[in-house]
Formats: C-alpha cells, sequence, structure tokens
C-alpha cells in the first residue's frame, strides 16, 4: 500500500516515466531471459583493480576527495590524454573527477545551458541528453542522423543553427548505432561553430573501443575544437566497473569553472577509494590500449553466431553494441519485437525507437556483446530460433 499525498504536483518532465532500460529489466527477469541489452559487462574486472581498491580502504582513503577529484588521478588523467591525443590539461583547473559521466553530463549541461537557448543533438540518442536540457528550460533540437548509415548530416545541422543554439552534443563512439566520428567529420564541425558561442558536449564513454584499427576522433584531437569542448569519459565503461560510478570531465578552464559550480552542490567529490585505485591503475596504459581489441573479438563472435539468424546486421565500428534489423521478415513495432524475444525466445534486446524523442522505429534492435562467451553463445541461439510473423 502506497502512501497518498495531499501536496499537488506540477512535474517539470510530465511525459517522462521508467526508462526504457528498466522496464526491459524488469521484464527480462521475470522470464529469467538471456540478457544482450545492458550496456555493462557481465564478467568481472581485473582482480589487481580490487585489490588496489581495498588496499586504498586499508590505508585510510575513506573520506572526502578533494572536489575537483584525487590529485593524482587528475595528473594521470592529463598524462594520458597529452599522450594519445596531443591537447594538454591543467590537471588542477581544467580535469574534474565527476560521480559517473552522467553527473558530468548533467552538471556541464545545467552549468552552461540557459532558459531559453536551445541545444542541439543527433537522435537516436542517450536517453538522458533532452530530459536534462528541458531541465533548464531550455528546447532539446534533436536532428536525425540518417539510417543505415547513421551519419551526421552536416548541412542539416548548419541549417538547424539559430542565434538562440548554446550548446552541440555529440557522441563518439556513438550509443546505440555504434559509429564513430572521423577526422574529417572534426573539420565540418569545427567549420560550423567556428566564430561562434556554441559550445561543444561531447560523450566520449567508449573512447578506447574502437574496432578494426580505427582511431578515436574525440574533441581533444582537434586543437580548434577543444578550445570549446567538454569531454565527458568512463571509468566504469573503460575498466568493467559500470556500477562503481566514477567518471571525469574534460574542459578549458573558463568553461570548468562554471561546471564546478554545479558539480559541488550535486556530489561534492566523488568516491575516494575508487579514485585513488584508478590513478595507481592508469600507470600501466596497456590496462585502456588493449580494449578494442578485447571487445572486438567479441564483437566478431556475435557476429559468426548470427550469421544464420534472420536479423541483418548493421557494421560496429565501436561501443559495446551492435544494431540489428528485422525488416524484411517482420513489420512489428520494434518493442513488440522486443517483448516477443522475451517472452518467446528467452533473450532481451532494447528497441532502437526508445532512443528517439518520437518513437522513431526503424524496424532495428540493439544488442550488447560487452558479455562473457556463453552468454553470446546462448542469446545468438535464441536469436536464430526467431520465425516470422
Amino acid at each position: 500500500m502506497t502512501l497518498a499525498s495531499s501536496v499537488h504536483l506540477r512535474s517539470k518532465l510530465p511525459d517522462v516515466g521508467t526508462t526504457i532500460f528498466s522496464v526491459i529489466g524488469a521484464l527480462s527477469a521475470r522470464h529469467q531471459a538471456i540478457n544482450l541489452s545492458q550496456g555493462a559487462p557481465d564478467f568481472p574486472c581485473d582482480p589487481a583493480l580490487v585489490e588496489l581498491v581495498c588496499q586504498a580502504m586499508k590505508d585510510g582513503q575513506n573520506q572526502y576527495a578533494s572536489m575537483t577529484g584525487h590529485p593524482a588521478l587528475k595528473q594521470a588523467l592529463a598524462e594520458k590524454v597529452a599522450a594519445l591525443y596531443g591537447t594538454h590539461y591543467d590537471a588542477a583547473a581544467e580535469i574534474l573527477v565527476t560521480a559517473s559521466a552522467s553527473e558530468g553530463i548533467y552538471a556541464a549541461i545545467s552549468a552552461l545551458v540557459h532558459p531559453g537557448d536551445e541545444v542541439i543533438f543527433f537522435e537516436p540518442a542517450f536517453d538522458s541528453y533532452g530530459p536534462v536540457i528541458r531541465l533548464q528550460g531550455a528546447t532539446p533540437v534533436a536532428l536525425k542522423l540518417a539510417v543505415p548509415e547513421f551519419a551526421i548530416d552536416w548541412d542539416a545541422l548548419q541549417a538547424a543553427i539559430t542565434p538562440r543554439t548554446r550548446m552541440i552534443v555529440i557522441n563518439t563512439p556513438h550509443n546505440p548505432s555504434a559509429q564513430v566520428l572521423s577526422a574529417e567529420d572534426l573539420q565540418r564541425l569545427a567549420a560550423i561553430v567556428r566564430n561562434s558561442n556554441i559550445v561543444i558536449l561531447s560523450d566520449e564513454v567508449y573512447e578506447h573501443i574502437l574496432f578494426d584499427g580505427r582511431q578515436h576522433h574525440g574533441m581533444a584531437t582537434h586543437a580548434e575544437l577543444a578550445q570549446r569542448s567538454i569531454i565527458i569519459s568512463s571509468f566504469g565503461k573503460t575498466f568493467h566497473v559500470t556500477g562503481w560510478r566514477v567518471g571525469y570531465c574534460l574542459a578549458p578552464a573558463a568553461l570548468m569553472e562554471e561546471i564546478l559550480k554545479v558539480h559541488q552542490f550535486l556530489m561534492y567529490a566523488a568516491d575516494t577509494p575508487m579514485q585513488v585505485a584508478f590513478a595507481r591503475y592508469l600507470q600501466d596504459a596497456q590496462n585502456y590500449l588493449g580494449l578494442g581489441a578485447f571487445y572486438q573479438q567479441k564483437r566478431d563472435k556475435l557476429q559468426e553466431l548470427l550469421q544464420d539468424s534472420p536479423f541483418q546486421l548493421l557494421p560496429s565500428a565501436g561501443s559495446f553494441f551492435m544494431l540489428a534489423s528485422y525488416a524484411d521478415f517482420s513489420d512489428e513495432s520494434d518493442s513488440d519485437m522486443v517483448k516477443r524475444l522475451i517472452v518467446d525466445y528467452g533473450v532481451a534486446t532494447i528497441p532502437l525507437s526508445a532512443f528517439y524523442s518520437d518513437g522513431t522505429d526503424n524496424k532495428i534492435i540493439r544488442l550488447s556483446f560487452a558479455r562473457d562467451e556463453a552468454t553470446l553463445r546462448a542469446g545468438a541461439r535464441a536469436l536464430c530460433q526467431v520465425t516470422p510473423r
């Protein structure tokens, strides 16, 4: 029995309910479905990283860290970014450790976007962008990526910019399409925002997970864009510890100063033992440089296992994900298809329509291959049994 309230409320997000991930999770649990839906690994992280956290706790690193992050971790990040991407961030003034990448996204949008502003992002999109923009009294402007390439139409972006455009949200490698930006893409973006006051919020949580020899073309790889960009990344995605909820943010000092004003009242500081452990773990670059090859093996294995399925697999250039089209054998909505896969075949996926503000249905589902091989085999076996309806 729930407690009744006599208070009349006016919702800030009246059309927002429980996320599709929670809905699919609950339905999957009810049917004990194989989980190919969640963007979180189902295998353990490196035991050495756990030992580093335990040692930090034993060493008494259990109180608040500095509000902006553990100094050793920020210095390690500065060195990593400089070595990989060539941009030098001041560890004291331009790097922030956040309580998850999601907190970094919220803090950046909240700090820099005002009522009446417009924020452009590209759909399908991670589901937090639109609601966070709206919470600031700003207007989300969703531009659709071309299907099936999921490429940005740079001419459409140029046409969508108005005097009220304050921010453009970029995501590479992209969730859910698994596509990545190229050096040419960055040149196009730089030309569009040049001589403007538009800031770039770049969600790069899968920065180390690219395939087939591709390089990460994030904002820090382009000197001009780095000067107007906030870059968000995630230790959870990189080191298979999504439950630890630690991420980080890179930005020029003037932008970071505003972001810190919000961060201090959201979380103040991320968990100390994890920060100490990450600082030590980053000293060995192979702990993150080998991720692309690691996940490419999983991508390739799932592709191999699904070659006899009725689904058409779309290319996956990076991230944990692969898209699969069923348009050739069913007219079902993607939500109905996902429910049928759970109930009739015991495998959970995500409908691509969940990543569109208007529910656009391209008859595509998202699969996650951040799974151990037994789970990939079981999930693929179930998908290969799917029949038309």
